[in-house]
């Protein structure tokens, strides 16, 4: 049966994994997703998408196939993101930045992604796609020692990520930003469930959508700050905000990903409290699952062109 050109609508015409998935090159590049490769129902291959085990190695043979990350690993419990989601906002990011460099993605430039979390995963597609330098923060130990194993196993990533513990519970950017200290953009994929239990009825949701009826842990992992938070994502983005104004000078644009449609009027109220110059919302889907980033910039854009001018490349 022939492939189909694309058979993930709605990915960045740029995203790696718009087409299915190729096994036999991804098990090549990573002999241990063999272990979980089996026949879907339709007698092409596939692994087992509620098996956390599987979807770690097939993680780990997306990285490696395609952005040349050889070692990767991450701490049972813990957030193991679908690549090509993760992999689309840093393409959509590159089309932001590029509408204020003459439609070019601008290369060697500074992003901070908050919450870099034990796997990494934004600052490994970023460098690798467009030579982006990153630094991640982490409020937990455990996962930034994950992150920073991963850095330390590739070789060449040390020079382009660098992470920082976020030691104040309660603070997102300060501490993390320096002083005198500039960034392109920032990232993050806030907690978007506002309890526990609002993670875990997502989980059995997902897990009944994969056909296992059964109760379980999170199928994609995650910890608490990974996943919940009190007041969830509206909470979690409106302290981003009013936190960002302290530091409008020193970041070009802010950005998080929004993940409920109706958390978006919210968020806008505090972002025009805020007094923000500009305000930008790039759309996003993958299949049926439609999801979007925000940006948020406190220059105007004269200040913006400026910036450009002096720093992209």
């Amino acid at each position: 049966m022939k492939t189909p050109a694309t058979n993930k609508p709605g990915l960045h015409p740029r995203n790696r994994h718009r087409n299915r998935y190729d096994f036999a090159a991804l098990q090549q590049s990573c002999p241990a997703l063999t272990a979980f490769v089996k026949t879907g129902p339709h007698g092409d291959s596939t692994v087992d998408f509620a098996d956390p085990l599987a979807v770690k190695a097939l993680n780990q043979a997306l990285l490696a196939h395609f952005y040349g990350v050889k070692a990767w690993d991450i701490p049972d419990g813990f957030l193991c993101p679908p690549v090509p989601g993760r992999a689309d906002y840093i393409h959509h990011l590159a089309d932001l930045l590029a509408e204020g460099n003459a439609g070019k993605v601008p290369t060697q430039i500074s992003v901070l992604d908050v919450g870099v979390g034990a796997n990494c995963i934004y600052p490994l597609i970023g460098q690798h796609e467009y030579g982006w330098r990153f630094t991640g923060s982490e409020i937990d130990a455990d996962a930034l020692r994950s992150a920073t194993m991963i850095v330390d196993a590739n070789p060449g990533l040390s020079r382009m990520i660098r992470l920082r513990r976020q030691k104040t519970r309660d603070a997102i950017f300060p501490g993390i930003i320096h002083k005198n200290e500039t960034f392109d953009a920032t990232l993050c994929n806030p907690p978007f469930h506002d309890s526990e239990a609002a993670a875990r009825s997502g989980s059995e949701r997902k897990r009944r959508n994969l056909g296992q009826d059964e109760k379980g842990a999170l199928n994609f992992g995650g910890h608490e700050h990974e996943l919940w938070c009190e007041g969830g994502e509206v909470a979690f983005v409106s302290q981003m905000i009013h936190e960002s104004k302290a530091f409008g000078r020193q970041v070009m644009w802010f950005t998080s990903l929004v993940s409920r449609g109706e958390n978006l009027p919210a968020i806008y109220r505090v972002l025009q409290e805020a007094g923000v110059e500009k305000v930008v919302k790039k759309e996003m889907a993958q299949g049926q699952k439609q999801s979007r980033f925000i940006a948020w910039s406190f220059m105007n854009d004269a200040q913006r062109a400026r910036w450009a001018a002096t720093r992209f490349k």
